[in-house]
């Protein structure tokens, strides 16, 4: 797979991981409500391929998830998030994961982003030590 489509699954496999954390659904049953075998809802999550129309068309009408965001990270997972916030927590978390030379799977960032962002629409404030917990708890 050329690298170029490799970076695009990557990115979508992270936002895939992030709407699916914030819908509260296991892979299994994300790939149930959409449509596709648990192995290929994997797949995606973890940028091995690109995901179907279909399976995202039926992601995007089921959970109100926005497609485009979904694809390319453009506007937002859905209407009313904080999409400056979504993007500042994540270069935050890459700036941090690039300074201390850490190298977690894109579905772990996703995870972390998650966390993250839900402490921020409740009104938390996340520490350094949030942050260092959260990758310890998810780092191979």
């Amino acid at each position: 797979m050329p690298q170029k489509h490799a970076d695009l699954f990557a990115a979508m496999g992270a936002r895939l991981t992030i709407a699916r954390n914030e819908i509260g659904f296991s892979q299994a049953a994300m790939a149930e409500a959409i449509g596709v075998s648990p192995r290929a809802y994997h797949s995606y999550e973890k940028g091995q391929r690109g995901m179907p129309v279909e399976a995202l068309v039926a992601m995007g009408e089921r959970f109100e998830v926005d497609v485009p965001w979904l694809l390319l990270g453009t506007k937002s997972i859905r209407a009313g998030h904080d999409f400056e916030a979504l993007k500042h927590i994540e270069s935050s978390l890459d700036q941090h994961l690039t300074d201390e030379g850490i190298r977690i799977k894109s579905e772990k960032r996703g995870a972390i982003v998650t966390r993250w962002y839900q402490s921020h629409v409740e009104g938390r404030e996340v520490t350094d030590d949030d942050v260092h917990t959260w990758i310890e708890l998810v780092r191979e």
